[in-house]
Formats: structure tokens, sequence, C-alpha cells
């Protein structure tokens, strides 16, 4: 058996850690969030914090990391107060993980990638051309953690688009492995999903 003491955790080489820390609590959401600066240039990152906050009203939030070097995605949610969250499938992977490339303020990682913006329902914020699940959301809040630095955003969905009739059953649910959906494994792992069962809604058991 493997075992990692705190004190053995503090003491990693910085990369072994960031791969151990990031993998170690299970399989995460993998998205590419589409913002626009409020002088019209498009961007796009892969984003792996983005979760469910609440369902009426419906809320998401995701984490930013420390704000202390220049952050695009962040600067233009707050100018513009509005984005998209387009979840990644198996054909985009590589394009989608590039996208965590530091480029300058002023290059698009739509011009880095074969990734295309797409535009619906006259929202301000680019969805991706092709993604199965694309959600248009707006800024609501952030929330300082302190411990370590990092923002919660806190955002609510005005818009959800379902590309194939066959990804959405009858009773609202989603079925992701039909939109091919990937999870990610760490800071770089793509992984596909597959479902195991569905269960119906867990009661206390009678003796």
């Amino acid at each position: 058996m493997i075992h990692y003491s705190r004190a053995e955790i503090d003491q990693m080489d910085k990369i072994f850690r960031l791969n151990l820390i990031n993998s170690c609590t299970g399989f995460k959401s993998a998205n590419l969030l589409g913002t626009k600066s409020i002088n019209g240039l498009p961007n796009v990152a892969v984003f792996s914090s983005i979760t469910h906050l609440g369902s009426n009203p419906p809320l998401i939030g995701f984490v930013l990391r420390p704000t202390t070097v220049p952050r695009d995605t962040y600067r233009n949610i707050k100018e513009t107060g509005f984005f998209t969250v387009n979840h990644i499938h198996s054909t985009i992977v590589e394009d989608a993980h590039h996208t965590s490339a530091k480029y300058p303020t002023d290059v698009s990682e739509f011009s880095q990638t074969a990734l295309e913006e797409a535009y619906l329902e006259d929202f301000y914020a680019p969805y991706i051309k092709g993604a199965k699940i694309r959600l248009g959301c707006k800024f609501l809040n952030e929330y300082e953690i302190k411990e370590n630095n990092t923002l919660l955003l806190v955002s609510q969905i005005e818009h959800v688009y379902v590309s194939d009739e066959n990804i959405q059953q009858e009773d609202g649910w989603l079925k992701l492995q039909h939109a091919d959906t990937v999870t990610i494994n760490g800071l770089d792992g793509y992984a596909k999903t597959e479902l195991i069962e569905r269960f119906p809604y867990a009661r206390p058991k009678k003796t």
C-alpha cells in the first residue's frame, strides 16, 4: 500500500504533487468556457472545476486560480457578465487541452486551434461549434477562498442547448454517454464515460 503523510506531501516535487493531488479526488468535469472581451476578442479555455450548485434557480460554480497574473477568462466575465460552458467530446480533446496554454491577451485561442466560435440567440459570449451540450451563463457573484487565494465564481444558467434528442431522456435527464462527453483525470488525462446503471430515488429501507 502507498501512503503519504501531509509532511511528505509538502516535501514532494512540485509536478509530482500537482499530479497526485489533482487526480486523487476522482474524475472531474471537462468543459470549455467561452468568453469575449469588451473589445470583441473571443477567448476559450478548458476548465475542470465546474460544478452544480442548485437547480432552482439553476446555478453553477467554478474555481479560478489566484488572479496575481492576467486571467483573460476572469476579466472577460467580470467586464461583460456572460460566458458559455461547452462539454468537451472525444474528437476535440487535443485542441481543448491546448487552450490551457498561456497566450498573450491579444491572441485568441480560437486562432491557435481548430475550435470554432458559434453564436446563438444574440448571446454575447461564443459557444463552441459542434459541442453537443452548451450552456449560456450569467455571472452573479464571487467568493474569495482565503486558504489558497482562489475565487469561487457563482453564475446562473440562462440557456441550455442539447444537440441531439437521444441525449435527453423523457424525465429531463441527460445521458452524457450519448453526447460523447469526456471527463478529466487530474490535469491532463481525458477519459470516455460509460453508464453502469441509473437507480430510482433512494429511500430508507423498511425493516
